[in-house]
């Protein structure tokens, strides 16, 4: 038996962030009631012609330039035709020949998603082209309901070369997309509104061999997982054919989640069978060379750029920075707070910890923070100047938490500051020292780890209030 490995390539749609549709003013608003975001223009009505969209053109330029992709200063578009329920007008209007957007590469490497270490290298792109969304089918046993709210929503596709090798370089590849498209502010990348999804081409080959096997394409899946998933389960389904004999026909398969499989949906569609011509009501788009530049020079900072910046100027060893920049709302965060705080590595440290726990109990996002920057700034300010200790700190930032209270508040009226009077503190050590005969000996004896219980006995006595360094200070004064 021949030993395989996969091709995979990826087609992913993701919708910009713009004010309104791709080619008419509706408004781009998730969640309103079905069909009352529409208008003869995206509804396909005759004699209804389309405008493009300025602010789409410009952040698939945006999208082109962080994904290291040639910007094309003319570029066109074209209808595709074809016929279904999703379409009202029975055809899309996209981009075949010249994009906007060609080539391009997204670097990969880390853990994939079943904790494979996944070398570091760069994935090719083919092209990233503009185009609008279809209308959203949902399938309620026999019956399908159509809403065309979706329709026409301005969204870009972008196209890997087959340079993809398994599911987990499938799931890195787009997570780092994602972040860089969250970064970019291009798209908000929600999986569960549909604003990104992907389709996937699998072909396996034997190991050596530098043909293409015949692919299977599975369509629209609405998360990483789920397209990790697939992929190793049409890896999966093709090799087992083969083995059994078998040969792969070249179809469109769906996904099914529950089950974790794939199923036949139709032969695989040419591009001729879509009849591409140049969009008649469309004048071409030009890109001036003034105006690529204005676009380049006001690129955001990407999450690889941040992460050194934070190495670099405040410290942060190379874990942390990698922590903080996985989603670009916790960058921020960090970015705001870490402005009024002297530590920074304290800082870090209180958002990965607490801040982060803290969110994924409650289910919550950072965006739905109780606790903002300055609050937890303000908190962490307290703890670097010994106004309270790092234990009674966790009491006083669950209390923010929970209340949206500031540092200072919680403290005042729960009485937390920190005891740092050296009569008050010997007064709890002595009695510590009286009251742990044994473990006061053992110290003596030799064993210098006890000093550690000795110094939680004291804290404890103090209901957390003494000063940690102070009461080890003053223990081991005593006791030497």
């Amino acid at each position: 038996m021949p030993a395989y490995e996969a091709v995979i390539g990826l087609e992913t749609h993701v919708q910009i962030k713009t004010g309104s549709k791709m080619f008419c003013s509706c408004p781009n608003k998730y969640g309103e009631p079905p069909n009352t975001l529409v208008c003869p223009i995206c509804m396909g009505f005759p004699g209804a012609l389309p405008v493009p969209n300025k602010q789409a053109i410009r952040k698939t330029v945006e999208s082109g330039m962080l994904l290291n992709c040639r910007i094309a200063p003319y570029s066109k578009f074209d209808r595709k035709n074809y016929f279904y329920a999703d379409m009202a007008k029975s055809f899309q209007l996209s981009q075949l020949d010249q994009p906007l957007c060609l080539g391009g590469k997204v670097r990969i490497g880390g853990k994939g998603f079943s904790g494979a270490d996944i070398p570091e290298r760069e994935v090719q792109l083919n092209r990233i082209h503009l185009e609008e969304d279809v209308a959203k089918l949902s399938h309620k046993g026999n019956a399908t309901t159509v809403d065309f709210n979706r329709c026409s929503l301005a969204l870009m596709e972008i196209v890997t070369e087959p340079d993809l090798r398994s599911a987990d370089e499938v799931y890195c590849y787009l997570t780092n997309l994602k972040q860089i498209l969250q970064y970019g502010d291009i798209s908000d990348c929600d999986q569960e509104k549909g604003q990104m999804r992907c389709d996937v081409n699998v072909s396996i080959r034997p190991v050596g061999s530098d043909k293409l096997g015949t692919k299977a394409e599975i369509k629209n899946l609405n998360s990483t997982r789920a397209a990790h998933r697939a992929v190793e389960y049409e890896i999966w389904r093709q090799v087992k054919e083969l083995e059994a004999g078998g040969s792969i026909v070249q179809e469109t398969r769906g996904w099914n989640d529950d089950t974790g499989e794939s199923y036949s949906m139709r032969n695989k569609e040419t591009v001729d069978d879509y009849r591409y011509f140049p969009e008649p009501d469309l004048m071409p788009v030009y890109l001036t060379d003034a105006y690529i530049g204005e676009i380049r020079a006001a690129l955001p900072q990407l999450p690889e750029q941040l992460r050194e910046r934070f190495v670099r100027e405040y410290g942060l060893t190379e874990y942390d920075a990698q922590v903080l920049t996985q989603e670009k709302a916790l960058a921020d965060y960090f970015c705001k707070a870490v402005q009024l705080v002297k530590n920074p590595k304290i800082l870090s440290n209180w958002i990965q910890t607490e801040l982060l726990r803290e969110l994924a109990a409650a289910g919550a996002t950072i965006g739905a923070c109780p606790v903002s920057p300055d609050k937890l700034a303000e908190l962490v300010s307290m703890i670097d100047a010994g106004t309270i200790n790092g234990r009674i700190g966790k009491v006083v930032f669950t209390e923010m938490f929970t209340t949206g209270k500031d540092a200072k508040t919680v403290v005042d009226e729960k009485g937390l500051v920190q005891v740092s009077d050296s009569g008050a503190i010997e007064t709890f050590v002595d009695q510590v020292i009286a009251e742990n005969p044994s473990q006061v000996e053992q110290y003596k004896s030799g064993n210098p780890k006890v000093i550690q219980f000795l110094v939680g006995q004291t804290m404890k006595l103090s209901k957390g209030k003494a000063n940690p360094p102070m009461c080890l200070e003053l223990l081991k004064k005593k006791l030497d």
